[in-house]
């Protein structure tokens, strides 16, 4: 079940004018696409089912998806935003 780690939030920022990742020290622009899996990280969904809920939702090959989607969970997690 990812999540975000600790003191890691998600946040509209106004002067941007765009979404951003806050960590302490650092702040991460996700683009549309990784916009719309960060708000499926909530610690209650499993990355089977975020990747499910994807890949119904634009009708893509779930394959596709799940390599986009694990490659961005492990980068994140990585650099200590993520947790898995």
């Amino acid at each position: 079940m990812p999540h975000l780690a600790r003191g890691v939030r998600l946040h509209y920022d106004e002067v941007r004018s765009a979404w951003v990742l806050l960590a302490p020290e650092r702040l991460f622009q996700p683009d549309d696409v990784a916009l719309e899996v960060l708000r499926l990280v909530d610690g209650e969904r499993s990355v089977r089912a975020i990747i499910d809920s994807l890949a119904s939702r634009y009708q893509a090959p779930r394959a596709l998806i799940a390599a986009d989607v694990v490659t961005m969970l492990q980068d994140l997690n990585g650099r200590g935003a993520i947790s898995l």
